[in-house]
Order: C-alpha cells, then sequence, then structure tokens
C-alpha cells in the first residue's frame, strides 16, 4: 500500500539565505500517528507549512494520498486539515459559524449533524454559540481543531496542538486524536511534551538543523538508542568511588547515598553482575537497586545534542 504522505529530497532556502530544510524524505502511512519532533528553528513548522500548500519548497516533492502538493493543490489540500500553532481566528464569530464557513470553504454541503458531532467531541457543544473572543486559550485551541475536520479531511497536522491547554482538556484533546485514528484518519503532530508523544506515536522523527536525523517506531527507538541506568542505594554514604571501580565509569548522588551506573542494556555485556562482584569483593554493601530505562526526551536531547542519529534508522523514505 502507497503511503499517504510520501515526501522526498526536499530542500527550502528563504530569501535570507537560511536553509531551514535539507534533503528530507518520509513516508507517512494510513491510519498512524506520526510525531516530528525538534528543537524551535530545526525545520517542524516550515515542513508541515510545504506539505500543507502553504510555503512552496525550493527543490524536491510532497504527495498527499497521491496527489502532488502543487501540480494538483486543491485535491491535495482537500485531504488535509491543519491546526497551527497561532490562534488565527475571527475574535467576533461564534464557535458554530466559525466551523461551519470552514467547512464550506472546502466545498463541503451543509451537515449540521457532523459538526455537531464534531462540537461535542471536543466538548464544545455548550459554547456553540459564544463568541470566539469570549473563549479561553484552550477552548479556541479546540476551536481549531473542530475547524481542520470540519471538511472530514484523510489526514490532520497538529501542530503544538495542546500549547496553552490545561492537563484536563488535554487528556481529552489526546482522546479525541485516538478516536480519529480508530477511523482511519492519519495525525502528524508537533509537541513540547514530549511524554505525549511517547504514549500516542507509532513513530517518531527528530529534526535538527533542517535535516531528519532519526526515524522509527516509538518504541524501536527507545529499544535502539536508550540507555539504562543502574542505581544502588548503599547501605553507608561514600565520599569518592575506589580505583578498582572505575572502569564502570560511576556517578556518586544523593551526597553519597546513591551509586548510578549507566549501560547499554542491548549490549551483549552491560558489565552489571561484574560491578555487583566487584562491589562484594570489595566489602562494599547497599540496601536496594533498580533500573530506570531512558524516555524519548532523552533520547531527543541526546540525539540533538551529538547529532548522532542514523538518517536511515527507519524506513527513510520550527524554521
Amino acid at each position: 500500500m502507497s503511503p499517504i504522505i510520501s515526501i522526498s529530497n526536499l530542500t527550502k532556502t528563504y530569501a535570507s539565505g537560511l536553509q531551514a530544510l535539507k534533503g528530507v524524505s518520509l513516508d507517512i502511512e494510513k491510519g498512524e500517528i506520526f510525531a516530528l519532533l525538534g528543537p524551535n528553528g530545526a525545520g517542524k513548522t516550515t515542513l508541515i507549512a510545504i506539505t500543507c500548500g502553504l510555503v512552496n519548497p525550493t527543490s524536491g516533492t510532497v504527495t498527499a494520498d497521491g496527489h502532488d502538493i502543487i501540480r494538483d493543490y486543491k485535491q491535495a489540500r482537500f485531504k488535509i486539515g491543519l491546526v497551527p500553532q497561532e490562534l488565527t481566528t475571527d475574535a467576533f464569530e461564534t464557535v458554530w459559524n466559525t466551523v461551519t464557513y470552514s467547512r464550506g470553504l472546502f466545498g463541503r454541503g451543509k451537515n449540521a449533524a457532523y459538526v455537531e458531532k464534531i462540537l461535542r467531541q471536543l466538548s464544545l457543544w455548550d459554547k456553540r454559540d459564544s463568541m470566539l473572543i469570549q473563549l479561553s486559550g484552550g477552548m479556541k485551541r479546540r476551536v481549531m481543531i473542530a475547524k481542520a475536520l470540519s471538511h472530514e479531511p484523510d489526514i490532520l497536522f497538529l501542530d503544538e496542538p495542546t500549547a496553552g491547554v490545561d492537563v484536563e482538556l488535554r487528556r481529552d484533546m489526546w482522546d479525541v486524536v485516538r478516536g480519529l485514528k480508530d477511523n482511519g484518519v492519519t495525525i502528524i503532530l508537533t509537541t513540547h511534551y514530549i511524554e505525549e508523544a511517547e504514549e500516542m506515536a507509532d513513530r517518531v522523527g527528530v529534526i535538527s538543523k533542517g535535516e531528519l536525523i532519526a526515524v522509527d517506531e516509538t518504541k524501536s527507538l527507545m529499544k535502539k538508542l536508550g540507555k539504562k541506568q543502574l542505581t544502588l542505594s548503599m547501605q553507608e554514604a561514600m565520599t569518592d568511588i575506589p580505583p578498582e571501580l572505575s572502569k564502570w565509569n560511576l556517578e556518586l548522588k544523593g551526597g553519597g547515598h546513591e551509586l548510578q551506573y549507566t549501560f547499554d542494556a542491548n549490549a551483549e555485556r552491560t558489565g552489571v553482575p561484574s560491578l555487583l562482584r566487584t562491589m562484594s569483593d570489595l566489602g562494599i554493601s547497599f540496601r536496594d537497586l533498580y533500573t530506570k530505562q531512558s524516555s524519548l526526551e532523552e533520547i531527543f536531547v541526546s540525539l540533538v545534542h551529538d547529532g548522532s542519529g542514523d538518517k536511515n534508522t527507519a524506513s527513510l523514505g520550527d524554521a
């Protein structure tokens, strides 16, 4: 089955000389949730803007459900819903009119039942007659999502969708996203809440300085690049680490009450058994131990910091 979005050798250089994208290639499959992570200025928003037909690329191609975003703009754009970072709405229009008008812009006929369904899903039904100026930032964000869904798109871009949204509303919003996925909608999101990507996304892409430095299934990326950390709670506080333990690169934490060892959990030899044996030989005792797997956020920071990601980690196909 062909990918619903196919991006090939995409570049973008602005008039200022800024090279926002450098040969980005990526395939996104129908029905998946794909999270695009990267620091500010990495190229996330430029990539989304080009894919949605809002900015022209310098070179390369983008297709949405087989339609070229430039040659077949109208057909490609019809497939896409976009929730931008900026809250761009008519402050003195009602919620109902805002959503129904957006539906009409894409040539969809009136469908009050569908609009009502969206507003109820997003907990906006009680606000349908309210003007946008009367709503909180979180509610306005929900209206933006309702607008993006108004024409029943197959692909939905969410650019920082939960920015400024409280925890309860954020949780409700992700329930809606899961429901859309269950109905076959493809979701591409950017977020600064990396724990959301870890929980929600089927796959993750990391972009830095205009280059896609890693793309993989979320769990697989964590398995390949994640580290494990062994923490030993010491029986007695240590003032320094004995030279006999130097090869493990240990760290003292908590005023000497904790000894930490970071290792590759996928390595054939982790070094943990030999560490514990050596400590026993030295008469160093501990009360308890536990391990922690690296989070997606830690992996992301590591990738961006040292640029060590493999650009071909998976099927690779904000400025």
